[in-house]
């Protein structure tokens, strides 16, 4: 089978990768072709445009960049027309995968989508485009099921991915670790600031504001793929280390972390490290968002999942120096620290277990 994936951010790269080697296990002659990156390309396959050309952050971004997310629909819609697949597997990134999947739809190719748009949070409308456009909705999380039944739209509650990757983690030497990427022996504080240029940027300004309360920890930078380790250096000092596409590994050998919210605040978690969830968009982004986005009380996904406060969201203007001293504070030592861990383990009994690549590859081919 002729399989053409789409994947627009880093953690669709990595749940399309582990969807295409399950495809392979269990379809050995399939073909693919793909937008994601690195480590979809891993797989095998032809790489038509690499994630970190298509991911815009926020609506002023996205309507700045318009011309270019306008160009790369034409494009595709153009080459999947040249390539008559089987199937497109579309994963997550709704403003463009929508679109994409009416074109293939009205062409006679099947269409599933793999990790649902959270339409629960805002766009509730789009369901009618699923109704009409998809074949087999794959969702990820417990309550996305009930969701779309809600709607009439039948889906399949496949687990997460996530659980998948970090189960096939080996053991880490913590010292090792240390040494291998030129860290002191302090415990860590890990700093995520996400995976786009204007995020991190804004994000490690206000990450790295705590240092001076934090003396005997050192921060270590988790430094995205898409992104050059030129441009993290002018962050960098004797207590302030960087490290790239070791997230996972970073995470493991750190005591706590400071995560922008997405899907790094779920991976944080599914590793067992306490962490403060940030987020902070442009003030206009910010009011649009705010006025769209219906029956949701949290962004993080750990929140969402639970549906209660299991970590600490710090959000626009609550997203200051004192607060975070404050919630950091609360996670490195005590009870705050024992309760979060306890929550976790609830947390992975709820999102249902390892296999959803094999679980989700196995419906495709029922198809």
């Amino acid at each position: 089978m002729k399989y053409y994936i789409i994947a627009g951010e880093a953690s669709g790269d990595l749940h399309g990768s582990n969807l295409m080697k399950a495809l392979k296990q269990k379809d050995p002659r399939a073909e693919f072709r793909f937008w994601g990156g690195d480590l979809m390309e891993k797989q095998g396959g032809v790489l038509v445009k690499h994630y970190r050309d298509l991911a815009f952050m926020g609506f002023l971004e996205v309507a700045m960049n318009l011309r270019t997310i306008l160009n790369n629909i034409k494009f595709c819609k153009e080459d999947i027309k040249n390539n008559k697949p089987d199937y497109l597997i579309l994963v997550d990134y709704p403003g463009f995968n929508l679109r994409i999947a009416k074109f293939a739809k009205e062409l006679g190719i099947k269409v599933i989508y793999y990790i649902s748009p959270q339409l629960w949070a805002w766009k509730e409308g789009r369901v009618e485009i699923v109704k009409k456009y998809v074949d087999e909705m794959l969702v990820i999380l417990p309550f996305e099921e009930d969701f779309y039944k809600k709607h009439g739209v039948h889906s399949h509650f496949v687990g997460h991915p996530l659980l998948d990757a970090i189960s096939e983690l080996a053991l880490i030497d913590i010292e090792a670790f240390k040494k291998e990427n030129g860290l002191n022996e302090k415990e860590i504080i890990a700093l995520l600031p996400g995976s786009r240029k204007q995020e991190v940027e804004k994000m490690l300004q206000i990450m790295l504001s705590v240092r001076p309360h934090f003396e005997k920890y050192q921060f270590v930078i988790a430094g995205a793929p898409s992104l050059p380790k030129e441009f993290y250096q002018k962050y960098v000092d004797e207590n302030v280390h960087f490290v790239s596409n070791k997230t996972y590994d970073l995470l493991r050998c750190s005591k706590a972390a400071l995560v922008t919210s997405g899907t790094a605040t779920l991976e944080t978690a599914l590793l067992n490290i306490p962490e403060v969830v940030c987020y902070r968009g442009s003030k206009i982004s910010y009011a649009i968002a705010k006025r769209l986005v219906k029956n949701i009380n949290y962004i993080s996904l750990v929140n969402l999942i639970m549906d209660r406060e299991v970590v600490k969201e710090l959000i626009q203007d609550d997203l200051n120096t004192a607060h975070l001293v404050k919630e950091l504070n609360k996670i490195l030592e005590g009870e705050k620290r024992e309760e979060i861990l306890s929550d976790y383990q609830l947390l992975k009994q709820k999102l249902g277990g390892k296999g959803a690549s094999g679980h989700a590859a196995g419906i495709i081919l029922k198809m």
